[in-house]
Order: C-alpha cells, then sequence, then structure tokens
C-alpha cells in the first residue's frame, strides 16, 4: 500500500514523460530528485515514488508512465513486461549493473527500451566485501555485543593474520579488481577465477582453475554476474574442492551460492565462516523492516543461527558516491530513451542487440 507520501512529483514544469520508480527508499529519492533537480530539468521527467516492489499485482501503480526504475528485487519477467507494454510503458530502466531479473527477450518482443548502471563506485562493493572478511575474522560483532553486555573475555575472539594469506577472486570485473588492489595492499597472495582474464590483475597476483583456487584459498570471495552458467556456482561438487575451514564471502548475487548446501558445509566444518550480503530468496525479504514479522523462511532462518556466520541486507553499494553514479547513469540512459539516440548501457533497444 502507497500513501500519498509514496510519490514525489517534479514541480513548476510540465512534464515530457513520467516514470514510475518501483522499490523506493529514502536514499533512492534523494539522489535521484537532486540529479533530476541540479542536471537533467531540461528532460522534463516526472519521478513518481512507490515503496512497493515490481510485480505483476503492482503494475497498475506505472498506469500513464511512460517507463519505469527498478531494482535487483523486482520482477520484470515476461508476464509483467506485457502488463506494463498495455499500459503504455515502453522503458525499464535498471537501478542496478545486475539484470537477471528481466526477460530480455520478452522485452525485445515488445519493442521495449531496456537500459542499466553497468558500473558504479566497485571501491563501494571491495570496500564492504573487506569488512566482512575483517569482521567475521577478528570477530568484531561478537566483541561490541559482549562489551554492551560488561563481557570483556577474550575467548573464542581469535583471528588470523590477513597477511600471507591466500584469497580466491571468483570474477574479476572492475569489483574484483578492486577487492585483489585493496587486499594486495594487506600483503594476501591473490588467486582468480574468470573466463575472461583482465590483464591489470596480473600484475597482483596469478589466474587459476576454478577447483584450483578453492583448494588453496584461505578466503573465497564472489564477484560474477548472475546467470545460467553461474547459478549454484559454490554447490556440492564445488565445496568438496574447498580448503577446509576457509571464509566464504558473497557480495555479488545470493544464486550463486545453494544456501541448504552451504549449510551442511558450516555444520561440517568445510566452511569456517560465511559473510552474506545477498541471500537467494532475499526478494521477499530484504530492503524492509521484517523485525515484528515471523519469517517464515526456514534456510534464512537456520543460516543466521550459526556464530560464524555475518549475513547482511545487500547493502555494499550504499555510499554516497554509488548512489551519485548510479542516479547520474539513470538519468543519462533516461536522455537517450527520450531523444532516440544510441545508448551504451541498454541492454534492448537504444542501438543493443541481444544474442538469440
Amino acid at each position: 500500500n502507497n500513501s500519498p507520501h509514496d510519490m514525489q512529483h517534479t514541480k513548476g514544469q510540465k512534464s515530457a514523460f513520467k516514470v514510475a520508480v518501483f522499490s523506493a527508499q529514502p536514499y533512492d529519492r534523494r539522489f535521484l530528485s537532486q540529479i533530476n533537480q541540479d542536471h537533467f530539468q531540461s528532460l522534463h521527467v516526472e519521478l513518481v515514488y512507490y515503496s512497493s516492489t515490481l510485480s505483476q499485482e503492482s503494475t497498475p501503480l506505472a498506469a500513464c508512465c511512460e517507463a519505469v526504475c527498478v531494482f535487483v528485487n523486482d520482477c520484470v519477467d515476461e508476464p509483467v513486461l506485457k502488463l506494463l507494454s498495455e499500459q503504455g510503458v515502453r522503458g525499464v530502466f535498471l537501478r542496478c549493473a545486475g539484470f537477471n531479473n528481466i526477460d530480455l527477450k520478452a522485452a525485445e518482443r515488445l519493442g521495449m527500451f531496456v537500459a542499466r548502471v553497468p558500473e558504479y563506485s566497485p571501491e563501494a562493493v571491495a570496500e564492504f566485501t573487506v569488512a566482512l572478511m575483517l569482521t567475521l575474522n577478528r570477530r568484531t560483532h561478537r566483541a561490541y555485543n559482549r562489551i554492551r553486555e560488561g563481557n570483556f573475555d577474550l575467548n573464542s575472539l581469535l583471528g588470523f593474520n590477513m597477511h600471507k594469506k591466500t584469497v580466491g577472486i571468483v570474477g574479476v570485473g572492475k569489483i574484483g579488481l578492486a577487492v585483489a588492489r585493496i587486499l594486495k595492499g594487506f600483503g594476501c597472495n591473490l588467486l582468480a577465477y574468470d573466463p575472461y582474464e583482465e590483464e591489470d590483475f596480473k600484475a597482483l597476483g596469478s589466474y587459476t582453475k576454478l577447483e584450483d583456487l578453492l583448494q588453496q584459498s584461505d578466503i573465497v570471495t564472489l564477484h560474477c554476474p548472475l546467470m545460467d552458467s553461474t547459478t549454484h556456482l559454490i554447490n556440492r561438487d564445488s565445496l568438496k574442492c574447498l580448503k577446509k575451514g576457509a571464509m566464504l564471502i558473497n557480495t555479488s548475487r545470493g544464486g550463486l551460492i545453494d544456501t541448504g548446501v552451504v549449510i551442511n558445509a558450516l555444520k561440517s566444518g568445510q566452511i569456517g565462516a560465511l559473510g552474506l550480503d545477498v541471500y537467494e530468496n532475499e526478494a521477499s525479504l530484504f530492503y524492509r523492516d521484517r523485525s515484528s514479522d515471523i519469517i517464515q523462511d526456514d534456510v534464512f532462518q537456520r543460516l543466521v543461527t550459526f556464530p560464524n556466520v555475518l549475513v547482511t541486507g545487500h547493502q555494499a553499494f550504499l555510499t554516497e558516491e554509488a548512489l551519485s553514479e548510479i542516479a547520474e547513469t539513470t538519468f543519462q540512459n533516461l536522455q537517450h530513451f527520450a531523444d532516440g539516440t544510441v545508448c551504451k548501457n541498454a541492454l534492448v533497444g537504444g542501438g543493443a542487440k541481444i544474442d538469440d
């Protein structure tokens, strides 16, 4: 349900077209409205904000809008796209790099324009990734709670030096490379697995096979997109290769990990510590206050009972710099949509072609 306060309109101008912004949080409103006011007034976009996620049920909220702006947990499958198209929606703008939640072929068939934000402040996610490593290693989250209760006992807070430890980076795009640069400063030995090798990484570490990376790494961190070939990349078979007691970090997409299998690996000690900023069934949980709810996801509830597991709510991107870049790129994409010009960030339309 959305109150009138869930809507915000650009005032003092006749708008050329409306954009329905779904899954809108206060920070989305702040940064999108600011960039619109400061740099894109001539575009005459009217932003209509909804806290609701996009789904078949919520598509009527986009009535009279020419475009929708969505985030990672919005559903943009074929039925949703058909309903949007029937209402006159012609563009879909992703405020994220990943696009596993949208049916691109359906969008192409419907003649829609789809664009994303392919990169934004990779350091934001990289720094958060290392924060998870350090927190799990030195148990600062547990120490914080102890001190608040007047418990100054240091037992069970033992960590290890990051210096000279081997870290395996799965996926060396801009974020993976930023992680590598930070960890090189810690004195870590770096391994990487990626079908497409990034030359800049070769000055920091070595590429290897995934199996070898898992066998040799004290810490494994995932930074690859979610697609058919990477879904449940961490599964029963790959975990057999994992160095016993290694730390596993995922700040990319929840579906990279088979959570049920990972729980068993935690119970057996195969995984020594687990840090997650994403979860494969997060759409029904994240970005809302559930503190008064009975959470029905038994897998998630089991996961967070482990003392060596740290879960955060998909916040690695949440910095001033990243949100500014997301807002600016989104409006640049809107500009190309409005002008009918080639858009380098387009996935469908705007000069983009998708594979059959």
